[in-house]
């Protein structure tokens, strides 16, 4: 039921990109009715958000300032958690926000910098928090309080001024974890408001909900592309792809940790991917004769099934350093190390979203309550793309201020430069400050 590959053997990179491979569909139709969704958000407002959310998610409500959730109604659902629950919340985002309070104070708390060069011209750079982020995170059925803590934490963590979330609510059902999870998190204002026309909403304005200066957090098909196309307009973190791992094992680890690890991932949905990768023949076998029989007691069976038939795979390695290859090769989104001194495979990773180090590190503390954020970069876009962090919520100007001196220096240089540009304004504007 999973697939097998040998780095010897000669098809192994086409094998490799085959699985790697996501599907190629087209999505013309949906691109289509969110264009629509968009362009009638934009130029109707409440309105259209109103109309959309009574079609879609079958809500009661007469204008969209009912939409909006107090903080009350959010500290309220404190009261309703099993304490137990709300201990764990408490305990994520209490990590989330250290983890992101030392990566701020590693670039030197805010980040700015400053010099003075030998003409006595002082130049720099500044820094500030976005003034307002949005938030998206999914509802209903699919409903993630974690996602909050992920996107909201280190947004208010590097200063934004204003955190608005959105999530959809069909038949206004609301979990408290979610309420409790957005109360925990520092979100300022909440709308329950889901979909594509909760993306046009963010990125435009409307005469209830502010627009916003980016777009973070995950969500559907629609969501996935109203975020693309209000790129421009506004900020957003990434597109999203299906959620994997990579696990590179030895004969040290427990063959169940490794299938449950696997399995971990292959339940979010059946496009998600697990690989496992290992040097010894006989672990992937027993791996592989132990996966029909855990799946058995699944509740999620039959979608952790067909992700692991579709896109899971058993890969046999020649050693350590061909599986350091095949890991840079995928670039996974989690990359969990079950071996033997795992420090030292961490030198050799080029691409990875987030590194699990050693047996006792799961991958699910990355979801949950490790510390950094886990939105990740998927698809193999780990290769160019980090994750989530509080440096994507910070905005940099750079500063610049000439003395009298430098003054002169630089607008005669800028000046002879702007000529040969053939650019008249911008060479007479710096001939003016050599003049004086």
């Amino acid at each position: 039921m999973i697939q097998r590959l040998d780095t010897t053997a000669t098809d192994f990179s086409d094998s490799l990109s085959d699985l790697l491979k996501l599907p190629e569909e087209s999505h013309a139709d949906i691109r289509a009715r969110v264009r629509g969704i968009l362009d009638a958000v934009k130029a109707n407002g409440d309105s259209e958000v109103l109309a959309l959310t009574l079609q879609f998610d079958h809500m009661r409500v007469s204008s969209v300032a009912e939409l909006e959730i107090s903080q009350a109604e959010m500290a309220e659902a404190l009261t309703r958690v099993d304490p137990l629950v709300v201990e764990a919340l408490e305990q994520s985002v209490n990590r989330v926000r250290y983890y992101h309070e030392q990566q701020l104070a590693a670039t030197g708390g805010t980040g700015e910098w400053q010099y003075t060069d030998e003409l006595g011209n002082r130049l720099g750079q500044i820094v500030r928090g976005m003034e307002r982020v949005g938030v998206y995170a999914p509802g209903g059925k699919a409903c993630y309080p974690s996602t909050i803590i992920m996107t909201a934490v280190p947004a208010k963590v590097a200063g934004v001024a204003e955190v608005i979330l959105t999530v959809p609510t069909p038949n206004n059902e609301v979990s408290d974890v979610l309420l409790a999870a957005a109360s925990l998190s520092g979100v300022d204002r909440m709308f329950r408001i889901g979909g594509a026309q909760a993306i046009g909403a963010l990125a435009f304005g409307t005469e209830t909900i502010p627009r916003v200066d980016k777009i973070v957090g995950p969500g559907n098909i629609y969501v996935a592309t109203a975020k693309e196309m209000v790129f421009g307009q506004v900020g957003i973190d990434m597109i999203a792809g299906p959620s994997e791992v990579v696990i590179v094992a030895d004969e040290t680890v427990e063959v169940d940790w490794l299938v449950m690890d696997m399995f971990a991932q292959a339940e979010h949905d059946e496009m998600a991917q697990s690989i496992l990768i290992s040097t010894s023949s006989k672990l992937l076998d027993r791996v592989a004769e132990r996966i029909p029989q855990m799946l058995e007691n699944m509740s999620r069976k039959n979608i952790i099934q067909q992700a692991m038939h579709d896109r899971g795979a058993l890969i046999l390695v020649r050693d350590l350093q061909d599986a350091q290859d095949v890991v840079n090769q995928i670039a996974p989104e989690h990359l969990e190390l079950a071996i033997v001194e795992p420090e030292k495979f961490v030198s050799g990773v080029r691409h990875a979203g987030a590194i699990f180090v050693g047996a006792a590190t799961a991958e699910v503390v990355g979801d949950y309550t490790a510390g950094p954020s886990h939105v990740l970069p998927t698809s193999g876009t780990a290769r160019f793309a980090s994750p989530l962090g509080v440096y994507d919520f910070l905005v940099r100007s750079s500063l610049v201020h000439c003395s009298a001196r430098g003054s002169v220096q630089l607008s005669r240089g800028a000046a002879i430069l702007a000529e040969e540009e053939g650019l008249e304004a911008h060479g007479k504007s710096a001939q003016y400050r050599v003049q004086g």
